[in-house]
């Protein structure tokens, strides 16, 4: 598993896909600390999280890092080798799943500087930070998991893309529809880690997802697997 881990941060790093991704973030990240901290004057870092740019670029962003996760490999014929490999799928998806979750990782980390930048000009708190921080490292992990699930269903990366950014925005904006649908809502779910709180409920919500959607993955790929 190691091994995979490796050739994609190798691929994401050594390929402007990771740069773009965490330039991109970084920049909206930037327009919501604007908004939020310099033109409402409100020192609370855990409220940029759930600002519109920022998440609005993630419906874009996530896709851009995930689509390429099986979908490229069989394109290019190299899914053969892949399936062939003395690692089996369960080590290989896993592999897939957390190189791409090491990258949002690594960006959630440098939004720690505006963090500092509250720090010297006011008294942000401190725990609630760390708790908006942890939610929103699992609000990306439902997407992250949920993309390479998208990407494993196709070999054309685009249409991957255009599956997880569709499951996005649908699960943004239907409650806006129907109040009875905000427990589909991931977003919503962010919002209460944002409040300083760490729900139960939500946390197994976003890690059972995750982990249904890592399960579907492995089971596609071994049928593709048995099939070849």
């Amino acid at each position: 598993m190691l091994a995979v881990i490796k050739k994609e941060l190798k691929y994401y790093f050594c390929t402007p896909i990771g740069y773009i991704f965490i330039g991109i973030f970084l920049i909206a990240f930037s327009i919501s600390f604007y908004l939020t901290v310099l033109t409402y004057g409100n020192v609370n870092f855990e409220y940029i999280f759930y600002s519109t740019p920022t998440i609005f670029v993630l419906a874009f962003l996530i896709p851009l890092l995930t689509m390429r996760s099986f979908s490229e490999e069989r394109k290019n014929g190299t899914e053969q080798l892949l399936l062939t490999s003395p690692l089996s799928i369960t080590k290989i998806v896993l592999g897939k799943f957390i190189s791409a979750m090491l990258v949002t990782i690594i960006t959630s980390i440098f939004t720690l500087m505006y963090f500092g930048i509250l720090c010297y000009f006011g008294m942000p708190h401190i725990s609630t930070a760390i708790t908006a921080i942890i939610g929103f490292i699992l609000f990306m992990m439902t997407y992250v998991a949920f993309g390479i699930f998208a990407s494993s269903i196709t070999e054309n990366q685009i249409i991957a893309g255009i599956i997880s950014i569709a499951f996005f925005v649908i699960t943004w904006v239907l409650p806006s529809f129907n109040a009875n649908l905000e427990s589909i809502s991931f977003i919503n779910m962010l919002y209460g880690y944002t409040l300083g709180t760490i729900d139960i409920a939500n946390t197994v919500t976003f890690i059972s997802f995750t982990i249904v959607c890592i399960l579907l993955t492995i089971i596609v790929m071994q049928r593709r697997k048995s099939v070849k």
